[in-house]
Parts: structure tokens; C-alpha cells; sequence
């Protein structure tokens, strides 16, 4: 599984939402201390892609997230930004 897209665009918001996942990721894996061909091997995911996520190079599918949460026993959410609500919203 790659479970990574090629990031597009690359506005500030985005990539600042793409970091954050990114470290939030390596945080719920050096929680559980484990390296990452370790949170790989629990994950069933290849080590390049999910070490991209991790420094925000890459924009990871939804997929990958739930999978990445499971091995790591934490919820998406998680993972996840609380993203800005609109004006008005």
C-alpha cells in the first residue's frame, strides 16, 4: 500500500493541516515507542510513504490514516487538525 497522493495544492493552510497530521503521527508513534519500521510492520504499510506523512512531504489517503490509527490503537481523530470554521460557519 503507498497510501500517500502527491500534494497539490501546496497553499499555507494545507500544508500547515499536512504538518500537523504529520506530527501528530510521529507522536502517537513515539508514545507507543515504537520505530517506524515497527509501527510499518503493525500497520502492514511500507516504511518510505509513511515516513513521508510523517514530515508533511506527502498527502496521506483517507485509507492509510485509518490504518495507521488502528496500529497505533488511537482514533483518526487523532490525527486529525481541528480545522478553522469558515466566516460564518
Amino acid at each position: 500500500m503507498d497510501g500517500c497522493l502527491t500534494p497539490a495544492p501546496r497553499s499555507p493552510p494545507v500544508l500547515r493541516r499536512r504538518l500537523e497530521v504529520g506530527r501528530r503521527l510521529r507522536e502517537a508513534r513515539e508514545y507507543r515507542n515504537l520505530s517506524q519500521p515497527e509501527r510499518d510492520e503493525l500497520a502492514g504499510v511500507d516504511f518510505k510513504p509513511i515516513s513521508r506523512i510523517e514530515t508533511g512531504s506527502v498527502t496521506p489517503l483517507l485509507d492509510t490514516l485509518l490504518v495507521l490509527a488502528d496500529a497505533l490503537a488511537i482514533s483518526p481523530q487523532q490525527l486529525l487538525p481541528q480545522w478553522p470554521r469558515p466566516p460564518g460557519g
